[in-house]
């Protein structure tokens, strides 16, 4: 059986995994630095990169050891190649690399938004290609018809802001601490969504596109006003951010009529309410719902490790000299949207 070891650095999560062609998590190790960016209020590159040097080679050791594995007995080494925090990127595939060369082992270089729309796989032996993705992250809120590995079609992509980028910024204004996505869920969870009266940007257009700069320039007016607790613009927020997907993924699902299931990956579908708003709307359209659980939704080394391995099965291998990436569009020959920048 195919065993798979995998590296992710891309932002603030260190991880190493060794996982099996038949689905099973050998292993998992992960280093946090939330302590680390915490004063900041958000992730800082430089000390995010510095970390990923001092945590990575002890973290491979551990996962090495935890499975019971000799870097012999592995076939192939996995590591994120981009996008990301490119310090952190290139820390992540240079030690992949060193391995790969030092074991005479095939390099995979996965591309981080392919690990997300690969895990929901990993999670359930029953998901079959082709299958219509929300991949919602801090960086990235993308419609994806996920045809096979390596085989991809962008139906949609916000057009400045993501929505996870929403949520840090949202936190960060209100004080509610950092990470940002988990600190709005629990507040949210103590509000009134229709407290506070916020814009749904784009729903109703019919393009299935997203925009959540002018949601957060919202919420700072809404903070700024001095009338409403911190809670109830949370909760508000947070219902916003549910319908304006909602909306757009129905425009999707209208344009991906061969689709096997609806399926959500990437930080933001650790959020609750998204989640279940996005389950309804599957049973709604007669299609399954896939969701990887909680702790493979936000960064993780086991998705690499998957992607690598199925990668691997496809006989998807990268020479030693492969290049680290801060951009990384999944379909690059997706029509370019106005208005969006160069994450879309």
């Amino acid at each position: 059986m195919t065993i798979i070891l995998g590296i992710e650095s891309s932002c603030d999560e260190t991880a190493a995994a060794l996982v099996s062609g038949d689905r099973r998590i050998l292993s998992h190790r992960l280093a946090g630095q939330e302590a680390a960016h915490r004063p900041f209020g958000g992730v800082v590159p430089e000390i995010a990169a510095r970390a990923h040097v001092e945590a990575l080679e002890p973290l491979v050791a551990a996962a090495l050891d935890e499975a019971g594995l000799d870097l012999a007995d592995v076939d192939a080494i996995a590591a994120t190649a981009g996008p990301g925090l490119i310090g952190g990127v290139m820390v992540g595939l240079v030690t992949a690399k060193a391995l790969a060369m030092a074991a005479d082992k095939p390099l995979i270089a996965v591309n981080h938004l392919e690990g997300h729309a690969l895990s929901p796989r990993l999670a359930d032996p029953d998901l079959q290609f082709p299958y219509l993705l929300l991949l919602v992250s801090g960086g990235h809120c993308q419609l994806l018809l996920v045809e096979d590995v390596g085989r991809y079609r962008r139906l949609a992509t916000t057009i400045d802001d993501a929505a996870g980028e929403a949520f840090d910024k949202t936190a960060k204004l209100l004080g509610l601490g950092f990470p940002g996505g988990p600190a709005v869920e629990r507040a949210a969870a103590g509000g009134d969504p229709r407290a506070v009266p916020l814009p749904r940007p784009l729903v109703g257009s019919a393009e299935p596109h997203f925009s959540f700069a002018g949601l957060k320039s919202a919420v700072l007016r809404a903070r700024d006003a001095g009338i409403h607790a911190p809670q109830d613009i949370a909760a508000s927020f947070q219902q916003a951010v549910v319908d304006c997907l909602i909306d757009r993924t129905r425009r999707a699902i209208a344009r991906a009529p061969g689709a096997t299931a609806l399926v959500v990956a990437g930080g933001v579908a650790a959020n609750g309410a998204i989640r279940t708003a996005l389950q309804a709307l599957a049973a709604d359209h007669d299609l399954p719902f896939s969701a990887p659980p909680l702790w493979l939704c936000t960064d993780n080394a086991a998705m690499i490790a998957w992607a690598g391995a199925e990668r691997f099965a496809a006989g998807l291998t990268d020479p030693l000299d492969v290049a680290a990436r801060p951009r990384w569009p999944l379909d690059p020959d997706a029509e370019k949207v106005r208005g969006a920048g160069v994450k879309a």
